[in-house]
């Protein structure tokens, strides 16, 4: 044996020279069956795997070297409810894209689940023509060719064993024919009545159980339950089939560039942790407003609401990550530590009704045009008390933050699509400036804006040219489209990407969705005993109500 050759090197030699076909009557000499050939390419695969031993690696990727991106290893994604609109808008042109960046597998399968008679090559038009028409990067032809010989489509119920199997069937053909190495995501982008059938079934068809080496993980959206005891119980259910450490919960907001840049912009600059705290804040606002309508979810949003669809989830984890301590590391132990830590010390506000508004928008003039109130929408019981604009006052009862109060509010067709974070400080203690000087100034403000136009805006005073001392508001912006070359991924692309590669950092853990009910139950069950929903014009800032929410406090709302 040379000094370069290993056991398994000739074991792959021995493989290739082994003749075939011996003690195979049906074989002339010289001939070699198809069964045989492929036996021997399997032995001579998996002695190479062998060699090349895990004890191996590249020695020009050096993880210094910021430039590589993190690309997925073999694997697949299992779609269930893969004809709604988050499938068609925003999961399949996000693998598109991540395709495209090169930040998936040669081999990625992609497999549909729904009740639709298509056939695969159905699905990969429907994949294709929603790719054209929401894909963020440029359509290529190579690109989507080699994704669409992946694809596969199982039609079906969630409670069709024969689907199940023909899935199960399909995994083990993409397994042998693209090297999907046995690890699949599944999806669950379906009503959340049906997580708990979809999930058993995986368990039943024997899809929930990885083979050795490798994993299954998955992935379920919001809303997570209704209430704390609903959420306890698809816990446990989810939980029998899947480990904790397998489920990632989909917070789309989470995978936005913006909200992880509240890690970067306290923690990696000296100059905004100092002043992070109740010695200069004065309260931070917090507030995610749509300017459109519920469309055609009338049969989801009705029982729902504003406050359990986006508060719940949304707007608490980005409360937890603007009042959050440093993290030991930025890994996702670490991560749902320190936030666990702000949840479970939010402090309701002793009246709710004084400090907790809800309302329902009202037929209106919006975009230059009457629209429809809430209760004149397709499909809603014009007696619903369903709340479609929410506010709450909360509180975080630990040293950093005693006596700052945090201000949440989301709402349905309000002024403009925004989501943003305000950091308001205190007034200066002294101003040497008469009054008249300072009459137009407000308060220095840190605004962190998620979207539309991502970036952030330090507010302070200045003065304004001129032979007078008269001091106004001015801002400094940074914005994410000038200041970098790249253009933001979806939040979708990084979050599918964090899942095949088996990061958590940006996923919810299920401690976390359980200590945010405990918030918002005690909230929900005071609006159920007490009165309707208060009205607010289509294309205003809320209602009445909300304002003096904050005049009660001497603030009030900012207009993003």
């Amino acid at each position: 044996m040379t000094e370069r050759e290993t056991p398994s090197d000739n074991a792959a030699q021995d493989a290739a020279a082994a003749p075939q076909g011996l003690g195979d009557p049906a074989v002339e000499p010289g001939e070699v069956t198809a069964d045989a050939a492929a036996a021997t390419a399997a032995d001579i695969t998996a002695a190479l795997a062998a060699a090349l031993d895990a004890d191996w690696s590249n020695p020009l990727r050096d993880p210094r070297d910021r430039r590589l991106p993190r690309i997925a290893g073999p694997s697949g994604l299992v779609i269930f409810g893969v004809t709604g609109d988050l499938s068609r808008k925003k999961l399949m042109p996000a693998v598109y894209d991540l395709a495209n960046r090169g930040l998936l597998p040669p081999g990625f399968s992609l497999l549909g689940f729904a009740r639709r008679e298509w056939a695969d090559q159905d699905f990969a038009q429907v994949v294709h023509d929603s790719v054209r028409e929401h894909s963020r990067t440029e359509f290529r032809e190579e690109v989507w060719q080699q994704l669409a010989e992946g694809m596969r489509f199982i039609p079906g119920d969630f409670d069709d064993d024969t689907a199940f199997k023909q899935l199960r069937a399909s995994v083990d053909e993409l397994d042998a024919s693209r090297g999907t190495s046995g690890n699949y995501a599944f999806y669950l982008s379906v009503p959340p009545k049906f997580f708990p059938k979809v999930v058993q079934q995986l368990k039943k068809h024997g899809l929930a159980d990885a083979p050795e080496g490798s994993w299954r993980r998955a992935v379920i959206e919001k809303p997570f339950g209704r209430d704390l005891k609903s959420a306890r119980e698809l816990n446990a259910i989810v939980h029998d089939v899947f480990d904790p450490d397998q489920v990632f919960r989909i917070d789309h907001y989470l995978g936005k560039e913006t909200v992880q840049n509240i890690l970067a912009l306290r923690f990696a600059n000296q100059m905004y942790e100092p002043i992070w705290n109740r010695s200069y804040v004065d309260h931070v606002q917090i507030t995610m407003a749509e300017d459109i309508g519920i469309g055609g979810r009338a049969g989801y949003y009705d029982g729902i609401g504003s406050a359990r669809d986006v508060i719940q989830n949304h707007l608490l984890q980005l409360m937890a990550l603007t009042a959050m301590e440093e993290p030991a590391a930025f890994d996702a132990e670490s991560l749902l530590t320190e936030k666990l830590k702000v949840l479970r010390a939010v402090k309701l506000p002793e009246k709710l009704g004084e400090h907790t508004v809800r309302g329902q928008y009202a037929a209106s003039w919006q975009g230059g045009e009457k629209v429809r109130g809430y209760l004149q929408e397709d499909g809603i019981d014009p007696g619903s008390t369903t709340d479609t604009y929410a506010a709450v006052k909360l509180e975080v009862d630990n040293r950093r933050w005693a006596g700052v109060p945090f201000y949440l509010r989301t709402g349905k067709r309000l002024g403009r699509r925004v989501t943003e974070i305000a950091v308001v400080f205190q007034r200066a203690p002294h101003s040497p400036f008469d009054s008249t000087a300072t009459e137009e100034l407000g308060a220095n403000a840190i605004v962190i804006r998620v979207q539309p136009d991502e970036g952030m805006t330090v507010r302070f005073g200045s003065k304004v040219p001129g032979t007078s001392m008269e001091i106004r508001d001015v801002t400094m912006d940074f914005a994410y489209g000038e200041s970098f070359t790249e253009s933001s991924p979806e939040a979708y692309e990084r979050l599918i990407l964090d899942v095949l590669l088996g990061d958590a950092n940006l996923f919810p853990r299920h401690q976390e969705v359980e200590e945010s009910w405990k918030i918002l139950d005690p909230i929900e069950g005071y609006w159920d005993a007490h009165g309707k929903p208060a009205q607010y014009p289509s294309g205003s800032w809320g209602p009445k109500e909300a304002d003096e929410m904050l005049a009660r406090d001497g603030r009030s709302w900012r207009r993003p």
